[in-house]
C-alpha cells in the first residue's frame, strides 16, 4: 500500500477513536501528523472538542506516546475564577493547545482558532450561571478573550475591568433581591 494511502488511513483510524472517545491502539511510534490530527481535534470551538480533551486530561495514560504538555498555569496572572466564575479549565486547554502547537512549530497558523476556541469554552462557562449574574461573567469572558487574542495571554487583563465587571454583578445580584 502506498505511504500516502496508509498515513491517510491511519490518521482516519485515530480521528475515528478521538471522536468516539476510545484511547488509540498501541502502535508504531506517533507520526507528526497523527500527533496534528488528534491535537485539531482537542483544540477546536464545539463542547465536544472540549469534552474529548477533558476526557484525555483526566486519562493521559492513554495518550503518553503521544508527548503532550500538560503543563499550565491556568489563567497565567488573571484570577483564575474570576468572581467564583470557574476559568480555569477554560484557560487550561488554551495553554494546552498554545504549548503544543508552538512545539510542533505550528502556532501561528493555529493562534486565531486556539483564542476562538478559548472564548466559546468562558462562554459556556458563563451559560451555566443564572440570568442575573452572565452578564457579568460573559463581560470577563470577552476581557479575557481579547486579552489573549492581542496579548497572547489572559496576564493582559486590566484588573479595572475586573472590578467594572465585580460592580455589574453586584448590581445585578441586588436588582434582583439576591444580595442584602
Amino acid at each position: 500500500m502506498p505511504r500516502r494511502l496508509t498515513t491517510l488511513l491511519a490518521s482516519a483510524a485515530l480521528s475515528l477513536f478521538v471522536a468516539l472517545g476510545v484511547a488509540a491502539p498501541a502502535s508504531a511510534a506517533v507520526t507528526p501528523a497523527q500527533k496534528l490530527s488528534v491535537l485539531s481535534t482537542w483544540t477546536q470551538t464545539s463542547a465536544s472538542s472540549y469534552n474529548s480533551w477533558n476526557s484525555a486530561r483526566l486519562n493521559k495514560a492513554p495518550w503518553a506516546e503521544y508527548a503532550f504538555d500538560w503543563s499550565t498555569d491556568y489563567c497565567s496572572s488573571s484570577p483564575d475564577n474570576p468572581l467564583g466564575f470557574r476559568f480555569a479549565l477554560s484557560c487550561y486547554r488554551h495553554d494546552f493547545g498554545y504549548r503544543n502547537y508552538k512545539a510542533m512549530g505550528q502556532f501561528p497558523a493555529n493562534k486565531s482558532r486556539l483564542d476562538s476556541a478559548f472564548y466559546a469554552d468562558l462562554k459556556r462557562v458563563c451559560a451555566t450561571y443564572n440570568s442575573v449574574v452572565r452578564p457579568a461573567c460573559l463581560s470577563l469572558a470577552w476581557t479575557y478573550y481579547q486579552a489573549v487574542s492581542i496579548f497572547g495571554s489572559p496576564a493582559a487583563v486590566d484588573p479595572a475591568d475586573i472590578e467594572r465587571a465585580a460592580k455589574m454583578k453586584a448590581d445585578a445580584e441586588r436588582r434582583a433581591g439576591l444580595r442584602a
